[in-house]
């Protein structure tokens, strides 16, 4: 059975607002049992882009502290 890939977020913003969204639907209880399972792993996949990320522009603001000034680049 083939794996489907799931497009990435176009930007940070997007994967918090797609994950918002996703957890008020599921806190909501109007999310069907079969989707719950689907929907918790995009929302895993989704936290990690975020935390990625974050953890991305916090070593870039590391580096300019230090004064030492790079090109930021999103991976």
């Amino acid at each position: 059975m083939a794996k489907i890939k799931i497009a990435e977020p176009a930007s940070y913003e997007a994967a918090l607002e797609e994950l918002e969204q996703l957890v008020a639907r599921i806190e909501s209880g109007q999310m069907p049992l079969e989707q719950l399972l689907s929907g918790y792993q995009r929302g895993a996949t989704l936290l990690a882009f975020c935390r990625e990320r974050l953890e991305a522009v916090q070593d870039q603001i590391k580096l300019l502290d230090a004064g030492k000034v790079q090109p930021w680049t999103a991976e």
